[in-house]
C-alpha cells in the first residue's frame, strides 16, 4: 500500500483509476476463451487465425488480449492433447480466461503437471486414452498458452452459444475436455 500510496501523492495514479482497473480485471473470465473455442469449432477460418495469430483471433471477437505477452492457442487432436503450466509462478492469459485458479498456482500443480501429466489429468476427471501423446506447455512471462479442446462428438447441430457453454476453464487449461 504503501507504493500505492506514493502513487496517488504523485498524481501518477488516482483511487477511481485503481478501482476501474480492478473492476476491469474481475469482468474477465473464461468464457472469453470458450467464445474464441466455440468460434473456431464453427468457422474453420478462424480456427486457423486462432492458431496462428491468437491476439488477432481474440480482437476479431471483440476481446482484447491486452498483454504484451504472446499469446499461443495449441489445438487438442485425436492423437495429442495440450497441458498447460507455468513452472515458475502463475503466469496465465488473465486478459483471456480471467483470474488463475488456486490450483493453477500452486507449487504441487506447477511441479507434477510437467512429471506427472497424466496423472494431474486424472484426478481432474480426465485420462486420456493411451497413445495420445500429452504435450505440456510451460508459460512464461513472454508466452502465454490456451488450449483449444477437441470439440465433442454429438455437437454437430448446437450453435456458438450453446458449444461456449460447454467449454470450461479446466479445458482451456488442459486439465480436463469438454463434455
Amino acid at each position: 500500500r504503501a507504493i500505492e500510496a506514493l502513487l496517488f501523492e504523485k498524481g501518477v495514479l488516482t483511487e477511481p483509476e485503481v478501482q476501474d482497473s480492478i473492476s476491469y480485471m474481475e469482468t474477465r473470465s473464461p468464457s472469453n476463451g470458450a467464445k474464441l473455442v466455440a468460434r473456431a469449432w464453427m468457422d474453420e477460418g478462424f480456427e486457423e487465425l486462432l492458431l496462428s495469430d491468437a491476439k488477432a483471433a481474440a480482437l476479431q471477437l471483440g476481446i482484447d488480449p491486452e498483454h504484451p505477452a504472446e499469446f499461443i492457442v495449441v489445438k487438442n487432436t485425436s492423437g495429442v492433447h495440450n497441458l498447460i503450466v507455468c513452472t515458475l509462478c502463475s503466469c496465465y492469459p488473465r486478459a483471456i480466461l480471467g483470474r488463475p485458479p488456486d490450483w493453477y498456482k500452486s507449487f504441487e500443480y506447477r511441479s507434477r503437471a510437467v512429471r506427472e501429466p497424466r496423472a494431474v489429468m486424472r484426478e481432474f476427471g480426465f485420462e486420456p486414452p493411451e497413445g495420445v501423446e500429452v504435450l505440456v506447455h510451460d508459460s512464461t512471462a513472454d508466452v502465454r498458452y490456451m488450449v483449444l479442446p477437441m470439440r465433442p462428438p454429438g455437437t454437430e447441430d448446437m450453435g456458438e452459444d450453446e458449444l461456449a457453454h460447454l467449454v470450461t476453464r479446466d479445458s482451456l487449461v488442459g486439465v480436463n475436455v469438454p463434455s
